[in-house]
């Protein structure tokens, strides 16, 4: 047995280990340089702008001089601001095709919401949600086959609800969107007909219809006009208080309306099975996910992100506040989601935006930096080139590099050395700690041998 002296020096030695300083095991970027007013420019889809605009508020009150400012211009248009560089992120619903990534390498997908495409109806003799449609039965009203809410195909589907004889109006996204890829990447994998004549896109060729620029957009038209049928993000439904159909589940056994809980079902296992921010995303898809109470039509919704950030700011201020912004975003950020019938994304998800953004350089260094190193506590003051007033552009530019100084680059790196040799010294004495305790241990063992022998 242990002596008491002997406990006692072993509980000393691993409460020790457990006050070693943690700097290097610190789990949080450091926050925005308090000092410096900021303005965030972003793009994208408008698909979870409600989200965006939300955070936008919230992060604005716990960080006064960080000013968001996201356009809600559609996932194809915050695709092309990413690739010509003239926004800090942007947003999509869509995964970069390969094309787009050559033309933007070296891009994060950082994985922010989990949300639905709804199918939703201007039908005054059904004003509450629930009008059953099967992926053929909506891949025919898009295709303009069927053109009344009378059809056969319909009322077989709904036989307790007097469907009227009037014409359909469908309502589509006029601007390139990650909603509508979502939709018709759903509509191709029901309907053989429509991958043969239509595809998938951010654009397509309607085959019928009027647009709409926006979710904002065709939630308006279907809104404003009777006997219309179109598609938005969920939050677009309830805020607009927009009737939304049950589909038909992957499995042909059950009609699902969009939830938290059904959308949640379909992202249910998908995280194992995802790939790294840096890597392609191209072909990860949540549509038709089995499962008796999976919704058919759910997605991730994306931030693009690129890994060197002198691609899109040559301010260091800037570069903080977007790493801790995003950050915060997919964390602390997550609680507002379902308020606006967003599922929030698994740890697993919040892992992998984590590791990406561990990767974002700024200045040839690492833009993430850790709560409690002072690297960006004060950030570095460069002097920027005057441009003749006459040569400015009215349009978005290539952001110029600015270098730093040789004694501001060396002040970096030694801050840099100085984090790393701190890690390196409190593993080194977590090894030895655990050394003296395997020592202190077998020592205890072997007197108790040695009293049980002369014993």
């Amino acid at each position: 047995m242990m002596t008491r002296s002997k406990m006692a020096i072993t509980s000393s030695l691993l409460m020790t280990l457990l006050l070693i300083p943690a700097s290097a095991f610190a789990g949080s970027p450091v926050e925005p340089n308090p000092n410096a007013d900021v303005q965030i420019d972003a793009a994208g889809a408008s698909f979870p702008f409600p989200l965006i605009d939300l955070w936008r508020v919230e992060y604005g009150e716990l960080y006064p001089n960080v000013q968001l400012n996201y356009q809600s211009i559609g996932s194809g248009g915050g695709v092309k601001n990413h690739i010509s560089k003239t926004v800090v992120f942007a947003a999509s619903d869509a995964p970069l095709k390969p094309a787009e990534s050559d033309a933007a390498p070296n891009t994060l997908h950082i994985p922010e919401a989990i949300g639905a495409v709804t199918i939703v109806y201007n039908l005054p003799e059904m004003e509450q949600s629930g009008l059953k449609l099967t992926g053929t039965v909506i891949a025919d009203i898009f295709l303009g086959k069927i053109t009344k809410f009378n059809d056969p195909a319909i009322q077989e589907l709904n036989p307790e609800v007097p469907l009227p004889d009037e014409d359909i109006v469908v309502a589509h996204r006029s601007d390139g969107a990650g909603t509508t890829f979502v939709f018709v990447s759903y509509l191709a994998k029901v309907s053989d007909e429509w991958n043969e004549k239509v595809g998938v896109g951010k654009s397509v060729e309607w085959p019928a219809g009027i647009g709409g620029k926006g979710n904002e957009g065709v939630a308006n038209v279907v809104k404003t006009t009777p006997y219309s049928i179109g598609y938005i993000e969920l939050a677009y439904a309830f805020q607009n208080n927009i009737p939304y159909a049950a589909v038909e589940n992957a499995d042909g056994t059950n009609f699902v309306l969009p939830s938290i809980q059904s959308i949640a079902d379909a992202s249910a296992g998908a995280a194992p099975t995802l790939p790294e921010a840096h890597e392609s995303w191209y072909g990860i898809s949540l549509v038709n996910s089995p499962g008796e109470n999976s919704y058919p039509i759910s997605t991730f919704t994306y931030l693009l992100v690129y890994e060197n950030l002198n691609n899109v700011t040559n301010d260091p201020d800037t570069a903080q506040a977007m790493i801790h912004l995003i950050h915060w975003m997919i964390t602390d950020g997550q609680k507002y989601n379902e308020s606006l019938e967003y599922v929030p994304i698994a740890p697993e998800v919040k892992q992998i935006g984590i590791d990406g953004l561990k990767r974002v350089q700024f200045n040839g260094q690492p833009a993430w930096v850790e709560s409690d190193t002072p690297s960006y506590v004060q950030p570095v003051v460069v002097e920027q080139p005057t441009i003749p007033e006459e040569s400015v552009s009215q349009t978005y530019e290539q952001p110029v590099v600015v270098q730093q100084t040789n004694n501001q680059s060396l002040s970096s790196e030694m801050e840099l050395l100085s984090f790393y040799i701190t890690a390196l010294i409190a593993l080194i004495a977590i090894a030895v700690i655990l050394v003296i305790i395997l020592i202190i241990v077998n020592m205890s063992l072997v007197a108790s041998i040695k009293n049980q022998i002369r014993n």
